[in-house]
């Protein structure tokens, strides 16, 4: 079973992608979803949060404190890789646990913003980039999170820059509403079921 990584920078559409994908058929696992889960769920990860942060990262009933982590790690890289650092292997594993449950299938595809960065592309087979021009993305988020395209800037100077993806992805899903999405996801779907066939 191949595992497949997929990423794009903050408003490519890369999770729409995924979503094309799901209706192939295809599972698919959200990794900027289950580190949240994880943060509440993963007794290390809780654990090194709470030596990091102090006892205050968690309120009593056991759920994440984000007002009090964002405060720390906003504006303080060192802090930030600090919180990346603990979190990214808790999401290894949570992947690794998650693919070991599935069985049948060619193959399967992880979703991550910092597929990357993280370093997590090189437990995947194949790397996936969506990508779109900076002012169209920017348009895209401003709309949908309604914030402003100085936030956008600020969050997307926090990865890596769409060209240095480009070099690193093996495949790239053109998302710059001149092409259209879903036939570029219909022919990566055949090329990825032509290389799980053995």
């Amino acid at each position: 079973m191949l595992r497949i990584g997929i990423t794009g920078n903050i408003g490519s559409g890369k999770t729409t992608a995924s979503k094309v994908f799901e209706v192939l058929g295809v599972p698919v696992f959200y990794a900027d979803a289950a580190a949240k889960t994880i943060m509440t769920d993963d007794p290390q990860l809780v654990a090194g949060i709470k030596k990091t942060f102090g006892d205050e990262a968690y309120f009593t009933d056991g759920s994440l404190n984000r007002k009090y982590i964002a405060n720390i790690v906003f504006n303080n890289d060192a802090e930030l890789t600090k919180l990346n650092n603990l979190t990214h292997p808790a999401v290894f594993r949570a992947f690794d646990n998650w693919v070991a449950g599935i069985n049948n299938v060619p193959y399967v595809v992880k979703e991550a913003a910092l597929l990357f960065e993280s370093s997590s592309y090189k437990m995947c087979d194949y790397s996936v980039l969506v990508t779109a021009p900076l002012e169209l993305r920017i348009e895209r988020v401003t709309r949908r999170d309604n914030i402003t395209a100085a936030e956008v800037q600020a969050r997307e100077a926090k990865q890596f820059t769409q060209e240095k993806k480009r070099e690193l992805a093996d495949y790239i899903i053109e998302n710059d509403e001149t092409q259209l999405l879903i036939p570029q996801v219909l022919a990566l779907h055949e090329t990825f079921l032509q290389l799980a066939t053995p």
